[in-house]
């Protein structure tokens, strides 16, 4: 009997990169694929984007559609995968509430994806200036788990401690009330590289702002030219020089996404990427050629991808139907949790049992 219930999902600030493509996308498809599960759900995490885009929620705004694409043009299904809008389901605002008395502020203030993001951002050690709900962000993260009775959930390794903070919260609220809340477990790729693809540039995070990343929505022209910028070896002037393959961004996305197969269609004189590396490490190799290999084997995932994406684009009306269908299941299962929650806690009131209650409270 399938059991298991997937939730996983995207904050709406951008389209979607191949570092999400690594990181989560391709695992969702296989997932989803493979059809080993009771649900799966994809959330657009809108609520969450406005905790550090509050003073542009057009940008959030924007990218609804924008995200919805990218799920659909890497085979994400909607017969399959019910997609929908984290601000549309109220479920998850009032279970976050509930949640938020489990919890020390001293506790979300020590979530290592917390503090990282808070001196990301300039605040350091100084949490004055940091929005309550940004602080709050790991107790709305799992109410979105816990809403959905979610036990699977693909994530990048940056996400494991808010992975980790909602099974304090599950654990918590069981024991406080009653088993009600499902226990989830983290998913992240087997294939470490994936979990955190660096930017064209060598810096840890591929984003917009900083202008390195290559996005699913890219036209062939931008992706070549961005693969052929890509930084390397800095030691590596010569062919004949010996190179460094470690910390080398092109060799980091070969990693991430080549097979032995895109040896045989692309560069059979080598059998594998060991055979590539190798070469690299002893000298003899020069960047354009692992760029140019890259660039074909990165075609070789895009094309398909941007395809689909170009059929969607002409059907938008199909696409907000069907975040629309999905939103209103997703609304009706979290309603469910929301119920049992607040039954547990004692505060479902207009019902036949809070009557009795009450009548034989006062017949006494």
């Amino acid at each position: 009997m399938k059991e298991n219930i997937i939730l996983t999902g995207d904050r709406p600030t951008g389209k979607l990169h191949i570092g999400h493509f690594v990181g989560s996308l391709r695992e969702r498809v296989k997932l989803q694929n493979e059809g080993n599960y009771k649900e799966m759900l994809i959330m657009i995490a809108d609520m969450q984007a406005l905790t550090d885009n509050s003073g542009n929620p057009q940008k959030v705004r924007d990218n609804i559609i924008e995200v919805m694409l990218d799920y659909l043009s890497v085979g994400l299904d909607p017969e399959k995968t019910i997609f929908f809008v984290q601000s549309e389901i109220k479920a998850l605002t009032e279970l976050t509430m509930y949640y938020m008395n489990l919890v020390t502020l001293p506790r979300l203030l020590r979530n290592p994806t917390v503090k990282s993001e808070i001196k990301m951002r300039g605040y350091d050690n100084d949490t004055t200036g940091v929005p309550v709900g940004f602080a709050n962000y790991p107790i709305s993260q799992a109410a979105d788990i816990t809403a959905f009775k979610a036990n699977v959930v693909p994530v990048g390794d940056d996400q494991l401690p808010m992975i980790e903070q909602t099974r304090e919260i599950v654990k918590s609220f069981n024991n406080t009330y009653n088993e009600v809340l499902i226990m989830p477990n983290a998913k992240i790729p087997d294939n470490k590289v994936c979990c955190r693809l660096p930017g064209t540039d060598g810096n840890a995070k591929m984003s917009k702002s900083l202008g390195n990343g290559i996005y699913l929505s890219d036209t062939k022209e931008e992706v070549k030219r961005k693969v052929m910028s890509m930084y390397t070896d800095p030691n590596h002037l010569k062919i004949s020089d010996p190179g460094n393959v470690e910390e080398n961004t092109v060799f980091t996305y070969l990693d991430a996404f080549c097979t032995d197969e895109d040896f045989i269609k692309y560069l059979p004189e080598y059998k594998n990427l060991d055979e590539l590396k190798n070469h690299y490490r002893r000298g003899g190799l020069g960047d354009v050629k692992i760029k140019q290999f890259l660039n074909q084997v990165l075609e070789g995932v895009l094309e398909p991808i941007r395809e689909k994406r170009k059929y969607y684009e002409q059907r938008i009306p199909e696409v907000i139907e069907i975040l629309k269908l999905g939103t209103a299941k997703a609304n009706s299962l979290a309603n469910e949790t929301l119920n049992e929650v607040k039954h547990a806690i004692g505060i479902d009131y207009f019902n036949e049992e809070f009557l009795n209650e009450q009548l034989n409270k006062f017949s006494k």
